[in-house]
């Protein structure tokens, strides 16, 4: 049996590492000689202007091509008559040749590209290298071709003849302009290491002679860094990346974009090309928006994956869905055959061009486990170099923040948002410049950017411990929930509410948010009238706080139940509301652990029925855990009431025995329990109510 088709897919190329594809030994002549053609031709139509490093030499390389593609066309009547005469020595000239045009097509794309300007110019001596082993294959390739095919025309001899002198002779090395500028990349990366600013002139002189002249160029410039460095941990898997010289260089040359984007630009430019090549991608016509996002989340998928029923989702989203026990597509509620997810390639080469284009890198799948370990979850940089020039960006921009005018601030938040999702070394850069107290004074901005890049830079600095002390310490909680209410964005007060999720995660953080008069009755009205991942927000940070038990009695006064029972309605209509209702009962289990909200949710006009209904049509493992956990916390604290409120409720016997049966261990004991409170409640007549809670409390 032949073996399997290899699973996943390929891993990308690294750049400057020229592959070919050697032709099959049993080939034609003729179509090898037809490839050779048409990729002579493409290769000779390049434009030098494209090529930012090694000019000279790579002009040199296209004019070489054109005279092997005036050969090829003076030979193209020979070849194509006597095909079948064609001596093997002459087949394997056209087969050298075809191998050094695949590795100088590569070589050119590769010098071209957009974002890898910097990496070229840093390896310009590698560039050179691998074009003198391309030429010299070429002219040796020449030389080997038969006389009879050389000399097919004088023409097609005096063009062999040149060409193979030509590709001898060419004297391939880094331009004098790429030297210079290497050298001055290497001085500021010595600079850095000091602590040392560099001359704003040496910079703007690199970046011009690589053509990078936007924040956008240097964008791309910084997302192409981070491609390399996670393709080079797949192929280390990660050991001692930090002590990779390739690592520590890439790192220091993406701080060092960092740098110049930070300090020499003073406007983020949105489409600043006027060619049609490299405006921002946009949908294409025949897909709808709406299909980038994700059906759970309906946030914009970054590695979007296709389950077995053909529907598209994000790759976390759908995974957290399916180890939550739910078996079925959440979009057409089509059981799944199988848990195996499929890459949707085409649609993530959209969206890695819409987010390319405004400087925004997508992460690479294949190292998306390990990504955040390697790259993100650090708080020391690799080298010494990163590590000064990320000092000096953020110091640059708490200057501006601070001192700076409000197109300076707009600017100066924004880069403090991005830099601080980039890792944690620059979150703990921008603890250590005390940059949080002002990004607090900012969050009363009038200006809409800058409260929201505020928020947001809030937000991913709460989420590292340094982070939410800091923020403690500045006294800006109550700044926070005050965005909440007035937020000059939905997006600024879906955020604001993610803040206090992170806060509330310390139990004594819990319990000192819970004393802001306004917070949590602002998380309700979030919950009531948000969208939906500000609602998803507000509850999460809800269910934060209710870990202080002094919380309870706030959140039922301030209306939580009603809120959350309006989320359970709703699923019913809404389908895709069903994670919000899954997270209300989760809520309402956690208030009903203490007695003040079991007796609240007993209060709450048909609530309980709601909840039942919830565990009978839930497709979550978890969904359903929660609500049996609810249950049981109303029965010991509601006692007999709550027991009779139960064994009236249609459907739920069915639903505890099918948990019985197929529940997880803790849900099967808690089913059990209500099954047998539910048919020894009518025979014990006269027993006081508290006894029933007893009950439920010694056999947990």
């Amino acid at each position: 049996m032949p073996p399997p088709p290899p699973t996943g897919e390929p891993k990308r190329r690294r750049l400057l590492s020229l592959m070919a594809v050697y032709p099959s030994e049993s080939i034609a002549p003729a179509p090898l000689f037809s490839s050779l053609l048409a990729l002579a031709a493409d290769l000779a139509s390049q434009g030098i202007g494209a090529f930012p490093v090694l000019r000279r030499g790579l002009r040199q390389a296209v004019r070489i091509v054109g005279l092997l593609l005036a050969f090829l066309e003076e030979i193209q009547d020979v070849t194509v008559t006597k095909t079948a005469a064609l001596p093997s020595s002459a087949v394997l000239g056209l087969t050298e040749l075809h191998v050094a045009m695949q590795k100088l097509r590569f070589l050119l794309s590769d010098c071209a590209r957009r974002g890898a300007r910097l990496w070229v110019l840093v390896n310009a001596g590698l560039a050179a290298s691998e074009l003198r082993v391309i030429l010299g294959s070429v002219a040796a390739a020449v030389d080997a071709l038969p006389k009879d095919v050389v000399d097919a025309s004088v023409e097609a001899g005096e063009l062999a003849r040149l060409m193979s002198e030509h590709a001898w002779r060419a004297a391939v090395r880094p331009d004098a302009g790429d030297e210079r500028a290497a050298r001055s990349v290497r001085s500021i990366l010595e600079q850095f290491k000091s602590g040392v600013s560099p001359d704003a002139e040496d910079a703007r002189r690199v970046l011009e002679h690589i053509g990078v002249r936007s924040w956008s160029d240097c964008s791309e410039e910084i997302a192409f860094l981070e491609d390399e460095l996670r393709t080079r941990l797949d192929g280390s898997g990660g050991d001692s990346i930090s002590s990779s010289s390739d690592a520590v260089l890439i790192n220091s040359l993406m701080a060092f974009m960092v740098y110049c984007r930070v300090v020499l630009f003073d406007q983020i430019d949105a489409n600043p090309k006027a060619d049609a090549a490299s405006r921002p991608a946009r949908c294409p016509d025949w897909l709808r928006p709406e299909t980038l996002r994700c059906p759970i989340t309906l946030d914009l998928m970054t590695d979007p994956v296709t389950v077995s029923t053909g529907q598209t989702y994000d790759r976390e989203s759908i995974t957290r869905w399916i180890k939550a026990g739910c078996p079925t597509c959440p979009v057409t509620g089509e059981r799944l055959r199988t848990a195996d997810v499929v890459p949707n390639s085409a649609l993530r080469g959209i969206i890695e061009r819409m987010l390319l284009s405004n400087g925004v890198s997508l992460p690479d799948r294949s190292s998306s486990g390990h990504r955040h370990g390697a790259l993100g979850d650090t708080a020391v940089a690799f080298g010494p170099a990163a590590a000064g020039a990320a000092r000096l960006a953020v110091a640059y921009i708490v200057a501006q923040i601070s001192t700076g005018s409000t197109a300076g601030r707009r600017k100066a938040t924004c880069e403090a948002r991005k830099l601080c999702k980039h890792s944690v070394f620059y979150c703990v850069c921008l603890v250590e410049a005390n940059a949080l107290p002002w990004l607090l004074c900012l969050l009363s901005s009038t200006d809409a950017s800058v409260q929201g890049n505020a928020v947001a830079s809030l937000l991913n600095l709460s989420k590292h411990p340094r982070g939410r002390a800091a923020l403690f310490e500045a006294g800006g909680v109550g700044l926070v929930v005050d965005v909440i209410n007035v937020g000059a964005r939905l997006e600024a007060r879906q955020n604001a509410a993610a803040v206090l999720f992170y806060l509330s995660s310390n139990a004594e953080h819990a319990e000192e948010i819970g004393r802001i008069p306004e917070a949590i009755p602002t998380l309700v009205q979030l919950i009531r009238d948000g969208a939906h991942r500000g609602g998803k927000n507000a509850m999460v940070s809800l269910y934060g706080l209710l870990q202080c038990a002094s919380n309870h009695d706030k959140a039922v006064a301030a209306g939580a139940l009603s809120a959350l029972a309006g989320l359970l309605s709703l699923s019913v209509v809404v389908d895709r509301d069903n994670d919000l209702a899954s997270d209300a009962v989760t809520l309402l289990a956690r208030l009903a652990e203490q007695p003040a909200g079991a007796q609240a949710v007993l209060a709450r006009a048909g609530l309980v029925a709601r909840v039942v209904e919830a565990l009978a049509t839930s497709l979550s493992r978890s969904g359903k855990d929660h609500c049996v956990a609810l249950l049981v916390s109303l029965c010991r604290h509601g006692g007999d009431k709550a027991v009779a409120l139960l064994g009236r409720m249609p459907g739920l016997m069915s639903s505890l025995y099918t948990l019985v049966a197929d529940g997880s261990p803790q849900t099967c004991k808690r089913a059990r329990v209500l099954l047998n409170l539910i048919h020894r409640h009518y025979e014990m007549d006269g027993q006081p109510a508290s006894e029933a809670g007893e009950r439920v409390v010694r056999v947990l």
